[in-house]
């Protein structure tokens, strides 16, 4: 719901649980006046009336909508421009806004360029969309400097902390939390794309939340670039949040006529804490980003690990035969297939079947899978060349590159500039036909490397593109289904969500290492995105060897795949396995569907009267040790619960905790389904 009240120039916007308000200030500017529980009109008017001047220098422009340059303003600005005359300060001149159901556009102009600030509500979210649009309505071009989707500004309360994600390749989605400290803290990512090192997103509480308590404010940029999200504190002003596309500086030229309008920075407001601010973004994500979010996801058998580069079709014959055995339900052949493709050094832009490896084409081989009873899927990396191709001795101009200057090289490839429309429509035209020729269900569409060499207009227009060509062949094939892959979760967001179906979460498939990285990603985004492999015992990453059983039982908390080399298992590890997939297929629709609560020492799915709960202790249990047991969380305390076991009372599960069966050795794990009781 979106109101205006004319007499006080003030918007508030209501969600089902909470309110935001803005209003025009003296001379025009946008300012924030509230962001948190709901608020009938009159009362956000008395918050209006109750907003303090600024006390200090730094303060002025900090709550504005959206901060520019110009004036005494001293906060990090969110927009910033260069006229033709090299005037860079901006002037607000409100000129209208427009309330069309759920979304508003407050329009602004100043020297022919147009500014409008989007917002949207629904009413089964809390989530509030905002972005940015600039339209040059002048005769001059205006270089665009700086160009974030949004700025959020936070109430004043006593502290504030702030949770992020960091990693690398192998390590992503390391939550973090610290106390927000005075002056700017950057998270950023200048590669290109989303990176491993930094997700986009913060939650910022009030110091002292928990999973199940307290006021979280949370942001998230759908974004798959470089991007950049500044938090601001000053010594008396509010803590503020700007985020959007690009890290460094754009210099990018709006021609007249041109309008660009940024992709959404989203914030979500919650007093329920960690766990329910998590909950509520799952819940946006199914409702209004993923493409599919009905469905249930496919078990994966993916063949990397088994064979690498060494791909025949006799091979990947056998192995489907034996991931059919295991009840996998979508088989998928990974690099190697094509070109020259023998290592990462060759062949990559040049996608035809290598027929010494495949004699007969790939039919033969998704003629079999299917007769197995299983879908067929094939990783591609579109966005990508080697040196060592065809389509690069052709092409030299198409890769990302600056004239004059080295074309650096890592994991032996290039980027090709996809913001050029030749690029862009041969990458539709080979996977158009791909996809068509060879009755293909899935596509892992990895992308190994950052840019190098480009400016900020070609990392835009490469996002856009890319988006478009997923966008376009989703379209033309509705049956296809693409898995976000980026040397693991280099490119996990809500923009790319929006086009894939699953996410794969991590290269690094170490049960041990996965749970601190489920973890993290399970902060902003759904179970049924999270691609979780069980691979072989010796991780092939980091060496340790981890049991079966403790390893399935980690990759059930989200989207369970098998990747190992199944010819090397032993019959009784196959047979294992075998039950163990059974056991996920009958719990699936809870873990992938159901609310997740993150609990001490494992994960709980709720869904209706079901409940899963999935635990793990990866360490030795010492004699003397109390038996163990585990905290469940939001059951109806008045009802009971029952398992294959036993029958306890809601109440007793979340207070004294579910007992669970003693595991001697180093990695004990457990899997428990509970239904309430009639």
């Amino acid at each position: 719901m979106i109101s205006f009240d004319a007499g006080r120039g003030l918007w508030l916007l209501s969600t089902p649980a909470t309110s935001y308000a803005f209003r025009l200030a003296p001379g025009d500017a946008p300012q924030h006046v509230h962001w948190g529980v709901r608020l009938p009109p009159g009362q956000a008017a008395q918050v209006a009336e109750l907003l303090p001047e600024p006390l200090r220098f730094l303060d002025r422009g900090a709550d504005e909508e959206i901060v520019v340059d110009g004036g005494d303003r001293y906060a990090v600005p969110s927009l910033q421009v260069r006229f033709a005359d090299g005037a860079r300060a901006l002037e607000w001149h409100y000129a209208g806004h427009r309330i069309d159901g759920g979304q508003l556009d407050v329009r602004f102009e100043d020297r022919g360029l147009e500014i409008t600030l989007g917002y949207r509500v629904r009413d089964d979210t809390d989530v509030i969309e905002r972005r940015l649009s600039l339209r040059n309505t002048g005769h001059e071009p205006v270089t665009l400097l700086r160009c974030d989707s949004a700025s959020w500004t936070l109430p004043p309360r006593e502290d504030y902390r702030v949770s992020h994600v960091a990693g690398d390749w192998g390590e992503e989605f390391q939550l973090a939390r610290f106390a927000v400290p005075r002056g700017e803290t950057v998270f950023a990512s200048r590669r290109g794309i989303t990176s491993a090192q930094a997700n986009p997103w913060v939650m910022i509480d009030e110091g002292a939340a928990t999973e199940e308590h307290g006021e979280v404010w949370s942001t998230a940029l759908a974004w798959s670039g470089s991007w950049r999200i500044t938090l601001r504190r000053t010594l008396s002003g509010p803590v503020s949040v700007t985020g959007g596309f690009g890290q460094d500086g754009l210099s990018w030229e709006l021609a007249p006529g041109e309008e660009w309008r940024t992709p959404v920075f989203a914030g979500l407001y919650s007093t329920g804490g960690f766990g329910a601010t998590s909950r509520a973004w799952h819940d946006y994500a199914v409702k209004h980003v993923l493409p599919n979010p009905e469905e249930l996801r496919p078990i994966v058998y993916n063949s990397w690990e088994a064979t690498g580069f060494e791909v025949t079709s006799a091979g990947q014959r056998r192995l489907a035969g034996l991931a059919a055995e295991l009840g996998a339900e979508l088989f998928v052949v990974d690099d190697g297939w094509f070109g020259a493709r023998d290592n990462e050094h060759a062949g990559l832009g040049d996608w035809n079947v290598n027929r010494r490896k495949f004699p007969n084409g790939l039919n033969e081989l998704i003629d079999e899978v299917h007769r197995l009873g299983m879908r067929f899927g094939i990783w591609v990396e579109p966005e990508m060349v080697n040196p060592d191709s065809d389509l690069y001795r052709a092409h030299p101009d198409w890769i990302v590159h600056m004239p004059g200057r080295i074309r650096t090289l890592r994991r032996g490839q290039h980027v090709l500039d996809f913001s050029r429309p030749d690029v862009a429509a041969w990458a539709h035209e080979w996977l158009d036909r791909l996809v068509s020729d060879h009755a293909i269900d899935y596509l892992k569409w990895d992308m190994n490397r950052p840019f190098t060499e480009a400016a900020a207009p070609v990392h835009a227009g490469h996002v856009t593109a890319v988006y478009a060509l997923l966008d376009r062949l989703r379209a033309d094939h509705p049956h296809l289904r693409v898995q976000d892959c980026c040397s693991g979760g280099g490119r996990a967001d809500l923009g790319m969500l929006a086009r894939t179906d699953e996410v794969w979460t991590s290269d690094n498939t170490d049960a041990l290492d996965r749970i601190g990285i489920q973890h993290g990603y399970s902060q902003l985004y759904p179970a049924r995105t999270m691609g979780a492999w069980v691979t072989d015992e010796l991780n092939p990453i980091t060496r340790r060897r981890i049991p079966l059983r403790f390893r399935f039982h980690v990759a059930m908390a989200g989207v369970l795949g098998l990747g190992g080399d199944l010819i090397a298992w032993s019959p009784e590890d196959l047979a294992e396995a075998a039950r163990l997939v059974a056991d996920y297929k009958r719990i699936r629709p809870v873990v992938q569907h159901g609310a997740l609560h993150r609990l001490r020492g494992g994960v709980q799915y709720t869904l209706g009267d079901e409940v899963v709960v999935l635990a793990f202790r990866p360490q030795v249990r010492r004699f003397g040790d109390p038996s163990p047991r585990i905290r469940l969380a939001r059951l109806d305390p008045d009802a009971s619960y029952r398992s294959t076991r036993q029958e306890y009372g809601g109440a007793v599960l979340t207070s004294h905790g579910l007992p669970l069966e003693p595991i001697h050795g180093e990695y004990a794990s457990w899997l428990v389904h509970l239904v309430r009781a009639p």
